[in-house]
């Protein structure tokens, strides 16, 4: 009977100890979803950071790779030109080129006539023949609203070319709708001729203004935070205080994309500013002095072909 009795009471006491350890009280929860708290949340805002951070930097160092690029694309593309129209020549030939009636929106910053290369343009006995054409080739700051693209500004790429082969008809055939070439036989400088260009009478353009780079920098220009640019040589493009088509209006009157151009000696200086803060906000994200950081901006000067002589 006494061992029965010690062997119960035993279980008794083991049963109470394992109840005991089993679970926690409320005051025990609680005390320790607040360590937990103020232990995980300055953690979660560090990772928060640094997210931000790289994101930021991310945005920035896309921008600044994208511009440097796109100034690469266009130098090559430049060093072929033999003809370069400055203010002057935007204010006389604008109206000639694609989506005039959208110049609030679409604003030819750099025009020039160049020489391009054609391999294997022209089929003789035993092979084909290397040649050369004339091509216009246009340059737009682009800010349509289109929502394919960013709420910024971007650049876009026009060309037409003449065309090659042995006989009129086969230059005719491969020449773009709407090119005409200049005409050097007109009196006057060389400048009032290549002033004087209009396409081809009857034709209308089929190609397009293709994209060259987006998130290009929009800000209005303002006489404050974001004045308009000037050169120390040659014409600025767009031309800021003048008058006529060589003024930008509406949504192109910004300086992410801007020329100096000085069309005598076939010199052009480009500058182009990117709009990294546009990458990861869908507002606020103009100019100025305190964000400047997430705006990469660089220039390029070069010199041309220049091979178009007059008498």
């Amino acid at each position: 009977m006494g061992l029965l009795r010690w062997l119960l009471l035993n279980r008794l006491k083991s049963s109470h100890i394992k109840q005991k350890i089993d679970g926690f009280t409320l005051i025990e929860l609680l005390v320790g979803i607040i360590l937990a708290a103020l232990v995980i949340t300055p953690l979660l805002g560090f990772m928060v950071n640094v997210m931000v951070s790289d994101r930021q930097e991310q945005a920035k160092a896309t921008s600044e790779q994208e511009i440097k690029s796109a100034l690469d694309f266009i130098a090559r593309d430049l060093e072929q030109a033999v003809y370069i129209y400055d203010a002057d020549g935007i204010n006389a030939i604008r109206s000639q080129l694609p989506q005039y009636s959208q110049k609030d929106q679409f604003f030819p910053v750099l025009v020039f006539w160049k020489r391009q290369f054609i391999s294997g343009g022209i089929s003789v006995t035993g092979g084909n023949n290397d040649t050369f054409v004339y091509s216009l080739v246009a340059y737009y700051l682009i800010r349509d609203g289109n929502s394919t693209w960013s709420n910024v500004a971007r650049i876009g790429r026009f060309q037409i070319s003449n065309g090659y082969g042995v006989t009129s008809t086969d230059i005719n055939n491969t020449r773009d709708p709407g090119f005409q070439m200049f005409n050097l036989q007109n009196s006057g400088t060389l400048k009032t001729k290549m002033d004087s260009w209009t396409p081809m009478a009857g034709e209308s353009y089929t190609q397009q203004i293709l994209p060259v780079i987006d998130y290009v920098d929009q800000t209005t220009i303002n006489s404050t935070s974001n004045p308009a640019p000037t050169c120390s040589t040659g014409q600025v493009v767009p031309n800021y205080s003048g008058t006529g088509d060589s003024v930008p209006t509406g949504n192109t009157n910004t300086r992410g994309f801007y020329v100096c151009v000085d069309s005598t000696n076939t010199v052009v200086e480009v500058y182009l500013r990117g709009n990294a803060l546009a990458r990861i906000q869908n507002n606020n994200f103009d100019f100025n002095g305190s964000n400047k950081v997430y705006f990469p901006q660089a220039s390029r000067r070069v010199q041309g072909r220049g091979f178009v002589f007059t008498k």
